[in-house]
């Protein structure tokens, strides 16, 4: 297995040095960025994806991913950024803080989320995460062709599984990966995926879009969005809307992917995993799951970061939320730190390049 993963990289390598693109996305000359539907003052970009598989009764030919930027290229060095489960890219405080730090930011909605999100599809389906390599490798050629010859990954929870699976196969494309509470291992013991996994790929093969039970509490959206008890205004229905319904084969493809960080990848760039301090699962509200993660595992996080690549750093950051920027005010500053840590000490071409 890990031969082949060395061919495709060293091909994806090859054909980005040598070849003309053929993406789905239009040359300088023709890219018509428009006004973004969801942030004043951003701009986003279609990217379509006519070729990619549609399952039940979507609409052949209806994929389309979108890429969001902050502003006109500005420096050399740029983020490339990929949401989680539910959710679309709207943390534009965090947009700005990249941006003091000397980076152009890039954010993408993956098919079938938020502004790529479309009617009569099946919303966050996807029955191989690798599948969203085609829409990143889209990304990424953007992003390089407006100047951009340092690009940092960024990405959060189920995107920071996703980041981590593309950056494995793309060798030399990323100066350094920023994974905020990757979704890298299931909850509970050490059993749970491995008994689980068979069971879930054969139901796949059967029935691949079957909803599974769904288990959301709500108290992250308490948490977090300003129509509860939160901080944060967003577009309710592109994060944490019910129409995101876990499906088999939607889950049978995050076991897949957690089972290739347990068998270990090769990320050939600094990590940063940054998670909270502390997971909290009491299954009644109480306030204290404003200071932990609520959503996922960071002890199991932690356990299997190692597992990412040759160089790896473990941030734990005590009172985080689930995404860890969307914690309260001085939790926040704390995770911008560590990323301007970070980003300083592991990434000095970055800095190099801005100068």
């Amino acid at each position: 297995m890990r031969t082949q993963t060395s061919l495709r990289a060293r091909d994806w390598q090859k054909a980005t040095r040598t070849t003309t693109s053929t993406s789905a996305v239009p040359p300088d000359a023709q890219r018509q960025w428009l006004p973004d539907t969801e942030l004043p003052g951003y701009e986003l970009l279609p990217i379509p994806l006519p070729d990619e598989p549609t399952y039940a009764m979507e609409p052949e030919g209806s994929l389309v991913a979108t890429l969001v930027r902050r502003s006109h290229p500005m420096s050399r060095r740029a983020v490339l950024y990929v949401h989680g489960w539910s959710d679309y890219f709207f943390q534009r405080h965090l947009a700005d803080e990249m941006a003091g730090l000397g980076y152009d930011f890039y954010a993408v909605d993956l098919r079938r989320y938020g502004r790529s999100l479309r009617d009569r599809q099946l919303a966050g389906y996807i029955a191989n995460l690798s599948d969203y390599f085609t829409e990143l490798d889209e990304a990424l050629e953007v992003v390089r062709s407006e100047g951009h010859d340092d690009v940092v990954l960024m990405g959060h929870s189920t995107g920071g599984l996703t980041a981590s699976l593309w950056a494995h196969e793309r060798p030399g494309a990323f100066s350094a990966v920023v994974l905020n509470a990757p979704w890298l291992e299931l909850q509970a013991n050490s059993l749970l995926r491995p008994a689980t996994q068979p069971v879930l790929s054969a139901a796949r093969a059967v029935a691949p879009t079957t909803a599974l039970p769904q288990l959301d509490t709500g108290f992250y959206r308490r948490c977090i969005s300003s129509s509860e008890e939160g901080e944060w205004d967003y577009n309710l229905n592109l994060k944490g809307d019910p129409a995101f319904l876990i499906r088999v084969g939607w889950m049978a493809a995050i076991l897949d992917g957690h089972a290739r960080v347990a068998a270990g990848l090769s990320i050939d760039c600094p990590v940063l995993v940054a998670i909270s301090a502390r997971s909290d699962f009491r299954r009644s509200w109480d306030e204290g799951f404003r200071l932990a993660d609520i959503v996922l595992d960071v002890d199991r996080i932690a356990s299997r970061a190692p597992k990412l690549g040759d160089l790896v750093v473990i941030a734990r950051i005590p009172d985080a939320m689930h995404d860890l920027v969307l914690s309260r005010t001085d939790v926040r500053e704390r995770v911008f730190s560590e990323y301007s840590r970070f980003l300083t000490a592991y990434a000095p071409e970055a800095d190099r390049a801005a100068n």
